[in-house]
Parts: C-alpha cells; structure tokens; sequence
C-alpha cells in the first residue's frame, strides 16, 4: 500500500515523536529525530514520512495528503493521545477508505483502549512494530500479522499473538536513508548539541530496571541488542557523505556504554574517520573508557543523574551509586569531556529536602548544562502501578502535561504537594544557571563561538519565556 509515516502535528513545539523519554515542550525550543516511526518507513518501499511539529506543518497542511495514500501510520505517546485521535479522524473524514494505524509506547500498552478510542483508527501495533507495520504495508491479512491490534469488519477488537523480539539488528536498514530522503537536519537542534546534528540508535533495549523509564518498559525490552561495529560505522560512514553539513553524530541508545568492549571498538572506529559523536551514558563508565573515547571524538555526554539523593535513586532502582557518579563526572572533567546532566523532580520519596539536596549536588558536580524534568509516570512503567497503588496520582493529572504541551507535576506525596514539585523546578533552573562561574562558562563559550553566541542568545529568550510561562500557569 502507499504508505505515510506520520509524526502528527500537535502542541506548538511539542517533540513527542522523539525516541527520547521526554515527551512535551521544551525549555528552548528543541526536536529529536523520529527514529522509531523512521525505522519502519525505512522497511516499506515509496513511502514517505512527514515529521509535522518540526517542519512547522499545522492540520491544514497534512490533510491534502489523505488523498495521495492507502494507509497511514501515526506515531503517538500518552500527552499526545488526543490530539493525535484528532489528527486520525480528520484524516478519515477526508478519505473514508484510507487505513490508520498507530504505534508508539502508549498504544503498545494500551491496545485495547487506544482503538477503543475513535473508530477513525484501524489498527495499533504492540511491541517492537518495526515489521509488524511492513506486513500491513505489505498488504498481509490483518489476522496474519503478529503484533497487531485491530478492528475487525463486524467492529470487534482483536489482539493477535505477540510478535518476538528482533535479535537480528543488522536486519534493520539504515534509518539514515529516510532521513535522506524525508527530513531537513536543520529542522532538527538541541541546545547541547552542535548544530546540525544527527542521531540514530546502534541498539535497542536497556539493562537497568528503572522504574519511570518508558521505552525499555513497554517496546525495547531489557536486553541490549545490539547492531554490529561494522554495521553501524558503514551508516555513519555513509551519513558523512550524505549529510557533509552535519557537526556531531548523537548516538540514541538508552545506555550506550552498556557494553564497554562495544562502545570502545565503535569509537576506534569513528576515530578513523574522524567524526565528533555524542552518546548516552550510566555515571558509571571508568576513566580508561571514557579516554578511548575521547581520543577518538567523544565530545559530550548525556548522563541521567536523576537526584543527589541515593535512596531516592534505590527507590527508582537507578542501579548507581552518588560516589560512583562523583568520581565519574571529575573523570569527565579532567578529561575534557562535556556533560548535559538530567534530573527528575518528584520521585517516589522525594522531600523538600530531597529536593534541595539535589540542586545542591548539580551545582557540586556542575555539568555544563541540565534539563530538569517533572517525575512522570507513563502507562506501562512500575512507577505508574506504583503511583496508582499508593494514591500518588490523580486522574485529572494523568495527562502529564497542560493544554499547551508543558509538563505538569502528575505525581504528589502527604507530605509534597503537586504545586511543590512544579514550582521546584523553576527554582532548581535559577539556582543552577544563575551562579557567577555557570554564567562566567557560558559567556565564555559566546565570546569565543558567534555561532555560539546567537544560539545562545536566542535559547536565553526561549528560557525566560518558559519560566514566564510556568509563572501564569502557577
């Protein structure tokens, strides 16, 4: 069938098409690669995906398009449901016999409920969708196809059986080659990465069991299955030539440097070809890793800290220790490698002064920059079974964001109420940013970029609109 992948429009600035775990609006202005919707298109021959929020493309723009297609697959997350249910029935207004499907964490989880939802949608696919999506493409009758949730001709939703996992990663063609032929990487920016950036997974999956993280939890498993060395330095390779604007390579892996021996032979390869790269990884990784690493391109790592707080991080079973996590990020330091530090507000047992015990540590280990995210506990993870056990969670908060994309506080405790840990975070913010060395750092990095200097500049805008924002929120 013709086939269109889409990322739907939806909030203003909204990046929930990204593989990442954060599903809102920004601080600044910010969109990841849809690499999990781009996966499958790159599977389905002539098809096309179109990536609205970053592309600017609003409902009126992507209508005229359920004309030029037979099927239609959205990608959709939990804050995002119901404007993309929307987005679905306009599309089937528009073309009655056009088929639309959906994929993503909140309906690989809730099947049932999802095409519950809105007749509009045919289908869902569970699980890993990768080929479950190429079957339906195919033209495979819907009964047929492992994975698939589906409303059958008399209206009845059936769930087929599971479809096993992908052990074969090098069967996944290169990402790259949608993104070639789809997308424009100066749509795409992060304020720590260099700009124009490209990202891509070199493996699924993630061996920590943390309680509030999605993916692993609902799609990619808790086995880190890898693509070979050879497989993913000829993508890259190929990227150079296909992409000669691009200034870093983002590998997406939940946890990258999971397999040291892996991460290390990967970046001896990048070296020779003399790529800068940037990854996820655990505040774990030795100092001899991360040398090999930074010898041959390394330029920054993402590091999800979460809280200074290590029972907090026993309660999350985040599997890492705060003195590992010290020493880990002196390492970095001493080694010149950067450090964009996450942090979560309004985990299970946090406290005011849980709270203020953090912001003291990010200041203390001072990564160059941070995002600082609000507890959310997504469907599918222990912390939503958890929260909904303990009453930690109302319903009218299960949205997880406000009506124009922004997180929300979901989670309370007796002890810490929801407006505590939202107002936490713009403290949190200024505490951080606001001291004379962080403001001395990031001047600094201006006067010597004036590339630098204008994004900067322009995200010093973004941010203090945000912060105005949540003020009238509040």
């Amino acid at each position: 069938m013709r086939t269109l992948f889409l990322h739907p429009p939806s909030f203003d600035g909204f990046d929930g098409g990204a593989g990442s775990r954060y599903q809102a609006r920004r601080e600044i202005r910010s969109f990841w690669y849809p690499t999990w919707i781009a996966q499958p298109a790159a599977l389905v021959d002539d098809s096309r995906l179109v990536d609205a929020p970053p592309a600017r493309l609003r409902l009126p723009d992507i209508l005229p398009l359920a004309h030029d297609y037979e099927l239609v697959v959205m990608h959709t997350s939990t804050p995002s449901f119901a404007s993309d249910i929307k987005v679905a029935e306009a599309l089937k207004d528009t073309n009655s016999r056009l088929k639309i499907g959906m994929v993503g964490a909140k309906v690989a989880v809730e099947p049932e409920a999802s095409l519950r939802a809105s007749p509009a949608v045919d289908f869902v696919a569970r699980e890993e969708f990768d080929f479950t999506i190429k079957e339906v493409a195919d033209g495979a009758p819907f009964d047929a196809i492992d994975g698939l949730s589906y409303r059958a001709a008399d209206g009845s939703i059936r769930h087929n059986r599971d479809r096993a996992m992908l052990e074969d990663m090098d069967a996944l063609p290169f990402v790259s080659t949608v993104y070639k032929r789809d997308l424009k990487p100066e749509n795409y920016f992060i304020g720590y990465l260099l700009h124009p950036y490209l990202s891509l997974y070199t493996g699924r999956g993630c061996r920590s069991k943390c309680t509030f993280c999605l993916w692993p939890q609902t799609v990619g498993g808790h086995r880190y299955r890898v693509r070979s060395v050879g497989h993913v330095v000829e993508e890259i390779r190929l990227a150079q030539r296909w992409f000669p604007e691009v200034k870093e390579f983002f590998f997406d892996d939940d946890t990258f440097t999971d397999d040291r021996p892996r991460a290390e032979a990967i970046a001896r390869e990048l070296g020779r070809l003399g790529v800068t790269w940037s990854c996820n990884a655990k505040a774990n990784v030795p100092r001899a890793t991360l040398e090999v690493m930074r010898d041959n391109g390394l330029r920054l790592l993402l590091v999800g800290y979460e809280t200074g707080n290590q029972q907090i991080l026993n309660n999350i079973k985040k599997g890492m220790r705060i003195d590992i996590a010290r020493r880990f990020t002196r390492d970095c330091h001493d080694l010149g490698i950067t450090i964009h530090g996450t942090f979560i507000l309004g985990l299970p047992g946090e406290t005011k002064e849980t709270i203020e015990e953090t912001i003291r540590f990010a200041g203390e280990i001072n990564p160059h920059t941070i995002q600082v995210s609000l507890a959310a506990p997504y469907p599918g993870t222990y912390l939503y079974r958890q929260a909904l056990e303990n009453g930690w969670l109302d319903l009218d908060h299960a949205e997880l964001i406000d009506e124009r994309g922004v997180q929300i506080a979901p989670l309370h405790y007796p002890h810490l109420s929801h407006s505590e840990i939202f107002e936490s975070l713009e403290t949190f913010y200024k505490r951080f940013y606001f001291r004379r060395q962080k403001i001395a750092e990031l001047v600094s990095e201006m006067i010597k970029s004036p590339q630098m200097m204008r994004r900067r500049l322009r995200e010093g805008v973004e941010f203090f609109q945000f912060l105005r924002s949540r003020e009238m929120a509040d």
